[in-house]
């Protein structure tokens, strides 16, 4: 099933006709169903989805993967018979761009959050964000359980707001002291494998961090999505003294943010890129 599901994706990159019929049948799908199934496919071989990526235009920005539905195939290639697992836990969406935020095997236990673009109902971009997967956290939370369903979807923007002004507040430390105006004091639910809940918990550990001579630090964000009460933030900035990418998910109830998760995944040198594309480049 694999073999057939890879000759597929390899022979779609190089198709330039017959696209009338699928455009025709995807479009009755909403591109949330789109890479759900897509991303499901990499477990169970299933042909269709690839029908959902534009085969002439598929810009790839997982720094490990050449571009196009060619490097698309040739990574799957690569995967063991039968060790792929696929389970999307929440997905959203924001204009044209999906984001699903997905428990993995895929080459090793992960989690990862996916962000597709699409035009014309079909996806031609991708950007992702992969940390390994944890058997034991700080909070006794998993990395990805939680609450999953999209609402308060009139409060989008706002929630984007917020999330902007805590990022420029709290995160890149333009003041500090107004945590409490964007973080419930009440309930703050921690998924980041080394930090306890609560805003004691996440002082505790940021302040470990810098006590040891490696601060975690935001230098710049790229950009941030929403719907409802999930927002997500694409950073750059240091972790362990490395490059790396960060990937926040929060989710807000009345005006704050509850609940948080996130990847870190370290940015390779453009030398060892597989692609020219960079990491980010929305």
């Amino acid at each position: 099933m694999r073999k057939l599901f890879i000759i597929t994706v390899l022979t779609m990159a190089s198709m330039v006709s017959c696209e009338a019929e699928n455009n025709q049948a995807t479009m009755e799908k909403s591109n949330k169903q789109k890479v759900t199934e897509l991303l499901k496919s990499i477990e169970t071989g299933a042909q269709e989805p690839a029908a959902y990526i534009n085969p002439n235009k598929y810009i790839q920005h997982n720094q490990g993967v050449a571009d196009g539905l060619a490097g698309f195939g040739a990574l799957l290639q690569q995967l063991p018979a039968g060790s792929a697992k696929v389970n999307t836990v929440r997905v959203f969406e924001d204009g044209d761009y999906v984001i699903a935020h997905t428990d993995y095997n895929f080459f090793g236990p992960k989690i990862g959050i996916d962000i597709f673009r699409f035009e014309d109902g079909l996806i031609v971009e991708h950007w992702d964000n992969l940390q390994d997967k944890v058997t034991e956290t700080a909070s006794g939370r998993t990395q990805i359980d939680g609450p999953r369903e999209v609402k308060d979807i009139e409060l989008t923007n706002e929630n984007k707001t917020l999330v902007q002004n805590l990022l420029n507040d709290v995160f890149f430390g333009a003041n500090p002291n107004k945590i409490t105006d964007y973080i419930s004091t009440e309930q703050y639910h921690q998924h980041n494998p080394g930090v306890k809940d609560g805003l004691a918990g996440l002082g505790e550990a940021l302040a470990s961090l810098a006590e040891a001579g490696m601060p975690m630090v935001y230098e710049k964000n790229h950009v941030i999505f929403g719907e409802g009460n999930f927002v997500v933030a694409v950073s750059e900035g240091i972790f362990m003294k490395e490059k790396v990418a960060f990937y926040d998910l929060f989710r807000m109830e009345d005006g704050k943010v509850v609940e948080h998760w996130d990847t870190i995944q370290k940015i390779l040198p453009e030398s060892e890129a597989q692609n020219a594309n960079g990491k980010f480049n929305f």
